[in-house]
């Protein structure tokens, strides 16, 4: 698998094939063929093996696939068998949303820390964590080998904060600022979400329905 590229389009399904999976699991569900899956998730059973054949296959003929085994081997390929340390950066209302969110944990995504420049909101507690200020970050950042920073901060603050962030040694950035972040200079991986993009495609959906 290291000597060959994965597309974009089929990375991007892997959480979903691990989501439904999950869901099998808690319904007691030991095996699935590609049909049964595919007619549950959307996806079309030959592009269901098309993008497993990739990473292996893991499928046994009149068998289909073994669930447990499955979503165990999509686990591993996510690298969801580590465990990250991860802090917000930006601590309003989707900041403390995103703290909130307690599925992060079971996934192995733990929010160690919250930061932000604003008064009113430094030294809040957010699920027992106080805002800390934005003056403590590096030292944060360094001292708890933080991996993963989720920014959730105006577009013109994102480029120099996400850039102390390589600089101090951060692994990733998650980024929810509007603003496509590009990190060149560094081995740090970015993933730019743009919840109204997302928006703008439902409402391109809605008026083409219509």
């Amino acid at each position: 698998m290291s000597d060959k590229r994965i597309s974009t389009a089929v990375i991007k399904r892997l959480p979903r094939y691990y989501r439904y999976l999950g869901e099998l699991l808690e319904n007691d569900i030991v095996r699935i063929s590609s049909n049964e899956l595919s007619q549950r998730m959307g996806v079309t059973a030959s592009q269901i093996r098309q993008d497993l054949n990739n990473f292996g296959g893991f499928g046994q003929q009149g068998y289909g696939y073994n669930v447990s085994h499955l979503y165990n081997e999509i686990a591993k390929i996510l690298g969801l068998e580590n465990h990250y340390s991860v802090i917000i950066i930006g601590s309003g209302n989707l900041g403390q949303a995103l703290a909130n969110y307690t599925d992060f944990e079971k996934r192995g995504f733990v929010v160690k820390g919250l930061f932000d420049v604003n008064p009113r909101l430094v030294g809040i507690s957010v699920r027992g964590m106080d805002v800390q200020d934005m003056d403590q970050l590096k030292d944060f950042v360094v001292e708890n080998n933080i991996d993963i920073a989720i920014l959730t901060v105006p577009k013109n603050k994102a480029p120099a904060i996400a850039n102390d962030l390589c600089e101090w040694g951060i692994r990733g950035i998650w980024n929810f600022a509007p603003v496509d972040l590009q990190i060149n200079n560094y081995d740090v991986v970015v993933e730019n979400v743009h919840l109204s993009e997302s928006l703008m495609t439902l409402s391109y959906r809605i008026k083409d329905s219509e």
